[in-house]
């Protein structure tokens, strides 16, 4: 005689448990229990059944509501909050590219659905890619609010071709870039501390741009960051750093100390909080910030005779964090992301050439085994 799959418990019940294709808020699998008092072969019966209302959406709340009705709601009580470029980034991806499956059930999303509006920004990969994650968010969320199948959108998820992006590719300054950078003669004291401060610091343009003379301690030769500035309209709008990991304090190396010292010490004596301000001394605009930029370039450029082309602030932050990761062990990589106000995994995922550069796989093993 074959044994029961399952054991009568001491309350006379026959007992498993199932998943209800939710999930908690770890991301782990949610799961119901059920029972029978008849017989294990009954329990396997409510287990299969339980398991096929999972599978053919059977189990969720029915509900009328349409994708982009969903969708909507789920932007305002979930993305509002957030920075406004990505703020931007989402209205753009369900306004322009979403709106295609308006009328569409969100219960009755399906693969093709998202294919026909990947198909509709074919030539585009960095859109492609943002509208599937936001869209994979929102089946997500409405998995979550058991609106939509488990089942069915793992099935989406698995049958659908990740989207092959590569990002312009990073570089660090150049050696002439560098030179240009100190020998370079500034229009203006605010020009020359701005560019100093990218490239001894590594502060994102944000970051930079919302400092005050409040953030230094000169005599620790320090700056921290605790805000940044995002230009809304062109007019700055203070915010949070871009992480949680970007509220921090970072030295002021010696090779720039004394020029962002006099600048700062100028300020405090002349009564003024922003070091990069319009001229009624309120915080830079997004025409302030350009105009500053344009200088900073036309300065280099007169310093060299090489072209300086494509130099952004966050080559300057590139080029920080490389030059950091050429100096480990000296520095882990768990201090270059404090520094950078940014996490371990993006340091490796980005600079790992670096590091594998630095190794020495045979030098190693010969000191660790050798006697």
């Amino acid at each position: 005689m074959a044994k029961a799959k399952y054991t009568r418990g001491p309350d006379g019940y026959f007992k498993t448990n199932v998943w209800d294709g939710t999930y908690k808020k770890d991301g782990r699998k949610h799961y119901v229990s059920i029972r029978s008092k008849k017989s294990s072969a009954d329990l396997e019966k409510k287990r299969i059944a339980f398991e096929e209302s999972v599978r053919d959406r059977t189990n969720i709340r029915q509900s009328d509501i349409s994708f982009m009705a969903y969708t909507r709601e789920w932007k305002r009580v979930y993305k509002d909050g957030r920075a406004h470029n990505t703020r931007e980034m989402y209205e753009n991806v369900i306004e322009k590219h979403l709106i295609a499956l308006d009328g569409v059930k969100l219960q009755d999303i399906g693969r093709i659905h998202l294919q026909m509006v990947l198909n509709n920004a074919s030539g585009k990969d960095r859109t492609c890619q943002q509208i599937s994650m936001t869209f994979f968010q929102i089946l997500k969320s409405a998995v979550a609010d058991n609106l939509f199948s488990a089942n069915v959108y793992e099935t989406i998820r698995n049958n659908t071709d990740s989207i092959k992006y590569k990002p312009n590719e990073k570089r660090p300054l150049t050696e002439y870039e560098k030179e240009a950078l100190f020998t370079a003669e500034y229009k203006y004291a605010s020009d020359q501390v701005f560019a100093y401060l990218l490239y001894g610091c590594g502060l994102r343009r944000e970051e930079c741009i919302a400092l005050t003379v409040f953030d230094f301690n000169l005599s620790d030769q320090s700056v921290s960051v605790n805000r940044a500035h995002e230009f809304v309209k062109g007019k700055p709008q203070q915010k949070d750093p871009k992480t949680c990991n970007g509220f921090r304090t970072l030295p002021i190396p010696e090779k720039i100390l004394p020029v962002v010292r006099a600048y700062v010490e100028s300020l405090k004596a002349s009564g003024k909080t922003y070091l990069f301000a319009t001229q009624r001394g309120e915080p830079a605009t997004l025409s302030c910030y350009r105009r500053m930029w344009e200088r900073i370039i036309a300065a280099m450029q007169k310093s060299t005779n090489e072209p300086i082309t494509g130099l952004t602030a966050h080559v300057f932050r590139h080029n920080y964090c490389t030059m950091l990761c050429y100096q480990i062990p000296k520095i882990s990589i768990k201090r270059i992301a404090q520094l950078l106000g940014d996490t371990e995994k993006m340091v490796l995922e980005v600079y790992n050439h670096i590091v594998l550069e630095k190794e020495d796989a045979a030098g190693a093993v010969n000191d660790a085994i050798n006697f």
